[in-house]
């Protein structure tokens, strides 16, 4: 009896017959001159051409783990980084292939957003594969310059533009975290200021994040850094210390403005705590003020015998008087405190 092929294998021979391609976000032919061509993510790529292909996949569709089985060039080790989980950035450079997966901001409907996600990679001389989970926008902005005409000299230098989108992006951020902060400044010197905490504690651990990115691919190209620069293939060499420069100088501004951001937010606390303790001031004169009245009128309000101004006409006139000289024999008091300590 002829054992029936599975599922998998069946997508993986159509894959292979057809030339299609699951889960293809979107392909480039770069040619030898460098022009960048986009090709129909849902039309057969011929992998044989001059020049060498980019092809971006979106590993939320189920179909892509085994269109990238398909690529035999690659390495086992490559393949299953392509389909690594998201948990950290890594990168490994193999005789004939360097792949690895960096961390960068997520692309919204409206722009850069706020989270952090990961894109994968893996290239040789004559491809570069990307996946990813989340539209990134390093890989957006990549694919909009070679749209725009950015000519590439070979596979490295797209994967080099990727990398300084991914610093741009972050940059971008930067700014914006450092554009709220100057808001929250010019608010703490006019009004109330309890509203300020949440919004420092955000920008806070936006760059507690970004920094721990940083710091990871930074670390990343300094272990790397002498190979990528000094790689024998000049297709795959990577000016990996002039990258790792421009990341310290970028780490270098995020903890500065994660330092800010500390800053200020002990100057809210003190300007919060310097708040409290100016009502706590008036809650306490107020109290010194109706305390005695209030001892008063609980006095003469008990129902026992023997009550003083009990039996005297006129008695709830002269506790009328008490009560309300009380808090003006207090009110001099306190005046004359204030006066000798002057």
């Amino acid at each position: 009896m002829t054992e029936m092929p599975r599922p998998s294998d069946v997508t993986e021979m159509q894959t292979l017959a057809t030339g299609l391609l699951p889960g293809l976000v979107w392909a480039f032919r770069i040619h030898s001159d460098g022009t960048a061509e986009p090709l129909a993510s849902d039309k057969p790529i011929e992998m044989h051409h001059d020049g060498w292909l980019w092809l971006h996949f979106n590993l939320a569709d189920a179909r892509t783990t085994e269109a990238l089985k398909s690529f035999k060039d690659l390495p086992q080790a490559a393949v299953d980084a392509l389909m690594a989980p998201d948990d950290h950035q890594h990168l490994f450079v193999d005789q004939e292939t360097i792949y690895g997966m960096f961390a960068d901001l997520i692309y919204g409907l409206d722009g850069t957003s706020r989270e952090i996600g990961f894109l994968h990679f893996a290239l040789n001389e004559r491809l570069l594969i990307s996946t990813r989970r989340h539209a990134m926008t390093a890989a957006e902005h990549a694919r909009r310059d070679l749209l725009g005409g950015t000519k590439l000299t070979c596979v490295a230098s797209l994967l080099e533009m990727i990398v300084e989108h991914v610093i741009q992006s972050i940059d971008r951020y930067a700014d914006k975290l450092l554009e709220e902060m100057s808001d929250i400044e010019v608010e703490l010197l006019g009004r109330e200021v309890k509203d300020l905490r949440q919004k420092l504690t955000r920008i806070r651990r936006a760059a507690v994040h970004l920094h721990r990115q940083l710091i990871g691919l930074n670390a990343l190209f300094q272990r790397y850094g002498r190979e990528l620069d000094s790689e024998s293939r000049p297709k795959l060499r990577i000016p990996a210390v002039a990258l790792q420069q421009r990341l310290q100088g970028l780490d270098h501004d995020i903890v500065a403005l994660r330092d800010r951001a500390h800053l200020l937010q002990e100057e809210v606390s003190a300007k919060i705590a310097e708040e409290t303790n100016r009502s706590l001031h008036v809650l306490t004169i107020i109290t010194t003020y109706f305390l005695p009245a209030n001892l008063v009128a609980g006095i003469f309000g008990m129902n026992t015998k023997g009550l003083p101004l009990a039996d005297v006409d006129g008695g709830f006139w002269w506790s009328l008087l008490i009560l309300i000289g009380s808090p003006l024999l207090i009110s001099i008091l306190l005046w004359r405190l204030r006066t000798a300590n002057r």
